[in-house]
């Protein structure tokens, strides 16, 4: 290769990393609300995912097409446990717009 950024045919990654890419769904009434607006689906990823990393494990594991791929990185609260101070993890979360036509279903129902 010998372009510093390569292709996504060019681009290849391992199916082991890909599939610890995606940590969790997140079901919240804003991931909810951006999902029917956005047709996108939000995910905690890993600390270090990339966004291609991200769109190859979706693409992989659902079998859908993406569009796009946003992340966002929330720092973890300082909390107090009555005289002990703690500290709530770093999030990295990804919102993964999908292609139009394209039905990712984390509810768990039957269609």
């Amino acid at each position: 290769m010998s372009r510093v950024n390569p292709t996504p045919a060019e681009r290849k990654f391992d199916e082991g990393r890909l599939m610890s890419v995606l940590v969790a769904p997140i079901v919240s009434e804003k991931a909810t609300h951006v999902a029917d607006k956005a047709n996108s689906v939000t995910f905690k990823v890993l600390q270090n995912a990339t966004k291609p990393e991200i769109k190859a494990a979706v693409e992989l594991m659902f079998k859908v097409e993406v569009k796009g791929v946003s992340v966002v990185n929330t720092k973890g609260k300082t909390k107090r446990f009555g005289r002990s101070v703690g500290r709530r993890d770093n999030v990295r979360k990804a919102y993964v717009t999908l292609k139009p036509g394209q039905e990712l279903n984390l509810s768990g129902e039957a269609a």
